[in-house]
């Protein structure tokens, strides 16, 4: 298999995309499965399909295409979903109590097992099988179960205190849901999931869709006109 450090991040960004696909088609009872079918799922060529794959170590065969038990095994090692990391959530409001409720990943070996806040009215309260916990106990909660992700869904203003105060606990890797660019150390991994970004690309691909539409429907009532 391959090494997760070699796999180029466009790669890594869609090896979900196929792992979601390949364990659909295992449910199906499937047992292979070929670059052509993802590509096409997908939206994709099938030759980026197979560099994709190639980098995890698994290969296709000729007519019958990737084995999918094989296929799942390589993609999840890949990813590095094959071991359960613990993570833990700052932050018990809307989206911080989404995230804690949600109990499908697992199937990304991400087990959230803590969520604070500094709130008296949410601290004691159960989200998701977990006790909101007061937030000035993260230090020793951290130093005691040894988690090093941590998922920031503050407040905009209180982001970057949060972020500071979690690095200076021990935690190497930050999931922002903040909608603010943080600084953190270079040793610590930050990745920012930008709702806002999310939904301008939703909102002008909508919107180019909706164009072609319409100046497909002008030309066929020119030519018919």
């Amino acid at each position: 298999m391959a090494d997760e450090q070699t796999i180029p991040i466009p790669s890594v960004k869609r090896l979900p995309s196929y792992l979601r696909i390949v364990r659909q088609a295992k449910e199906n009872g499937e047992k292979s499965i070929s670059a052509t079918r993802l590509a096409s799922d997908l939206s994709l060529k099938p030759i980026q399909v197979r560099k994709d794959l190639a980098s995890t170590g698994v290969e296709g065969r000729p007519k019958t295409g990737f084995p999918i038990d094989e296929l799942i095994v390589s993609i999840t090692h890949a990813l590095g979903w094959d071991n359960s990391t613990d993570a833990l959530i700052i932050g018990a409001g809307n989206l911080g109590s989404a995230i804690a409720a949600y109990d499908g990943f697992s199937a990304y070996g991400l087990r959230i097992v803590a969520i604070f806040d500094k709130d008296p009215r949410k601290i004691g309260q159960r989200i998701g099988g977990l006790e909101v916990l007061p937030v000035d106990t993260i230090y020793q909660y951290i130093k005691s179960h040894r988690v090093t992700i941590a998922v920031i869904t503050v407040p905009a203003a209180q982001a970057q205190a949060t972020a500071d105060m979690l690095v200076k606990c021990g935690i190497r890797g930050i999931w922002n849901f903040a909608p603010r660019n943080l600084r953190v150390p270079e040793y610590v991994v930050m990745q920012r999931t930008d709702l806002a970004a999310s939904f301008a690309v939703l909102s002008v691909k909508l919107g180019r869709k909706y164009r072609e539409e319409t100046e497909g429907d002008s030309s066929e009532e020119e030519i018919n006109a």
